[in-house]
């Protein structure tokens, strides 16, 4: 199994930046592509970005695309999410994900593909 906790959540003024991680533990966190996804209270959960295993290929959501940026350190078991003009709309628990095929694509976007999920961090994001 993967364990995954994130951090760097928190409120921040609309404009603003934050940057959330997320420490990987357990099996070998190198080997599975990651994900961040968001969920605000009442609404589905949505895809934000992901990462394939070895950093290659990087997928993000068109509504973050320019603003976010996501990467991985797999020296260190992290995978982080830098949040830049963050706008009311992004308000929501971050999570992060792993995805053990392999593989990679278009697929990652989809939540269910994902093994391992994190609790979540809070960002809140005021106008």
């Amino acid at each position: 199994q993967v364990q995954l906790v994130e951090s760097g959540g928190g409120l921040v003024h609309a404009g603003g930046s934050l940057r959330l991680s997320c420490a990987a533990s357990g099996r070998t966190f190198n080997t599975y592509n990651m994900g961040w996804f968001r969920q605000a209270p009442g609404k589905e959960r949505e895809f934000v970005g992901a990462i394939t295993w070895s950093g290659g290929n990087i997928y993000y959501a068109d509504s973050v695309k320019g603003r976010f940026t996501i990467s991985r350190d797999n020296a260190k078991n992290t995978v982080s999410l830098q949040m830049n003009s963050l706008k009311p709309e992004d308000t929501a628990v971050y999570y992060c994900a792993a995805e053990g095929s392999r593989f990679g694509g278009r697929y990652l976007i989809e939540a269910d593909e994902y093994d391992y999920w994190g609790k979540g961090t809070l960002v809140t994001v005021s106008s």
